[in-house]
């Protein structure tokens, strides 16, 4: 018997989120059809100039927000940020620095902080 190998697809949510993109803000034939695997790989290897675009100057979804903001997604609802922002938008916020994001940040280092503590105490367990 033959094995017919089928290509694997996913929902444009998906591969949005794989590229690291705001689906909304994405060409209308990327929200409403499916990605194979392989278009996949070939939009992450030779992007073309939407997403370069989007990339570069959104709306960015918000883990992305989080992760060019130093926070987390979820400091980043308690400062009011429920929407996709663009990288303009971002920018000011850095250089405004509302008293919300200061304290998310300095939330954020203390969750690091406790991250590599424990990692640290479980590898000096694993060598004793």
């Amino acid at each position: 018997m033959k094995s017919h190998q089928t290509s694997q697809t996913m929902k444009p949510a998906t591969a949005a989120k794989k590229l690291g993109v705001y689906l909304q803000a994405t060409p209308t034939e990327f929200q409403e059809g499916v990605v194979s695997r392989a278009e996949l790989n070939a939009l992450q290897a030779d992007p073309p100039e939407w997403l370069r675009d989007l990339r570069r100057d959104g709306p960015h979804p918000r883990p992305v927000v989080a992760a060019k903001l130093g926070t987390s997604i979820a400091g980043l609802a308690r400062g009011g940020v429920t929407e996709a922002l663009t990288t303009e938008q971002i920018e000011a916020l850095k250089r405004d620095r509302p008293e919300w994001l200061e304290k998310e940040r300095a939330t954020q280092a203390e969750v690091r902080k406790e991250a590599a503590r424990i990692r640290e105490k479980n590898a000096e367990r694993r060598e004793s």
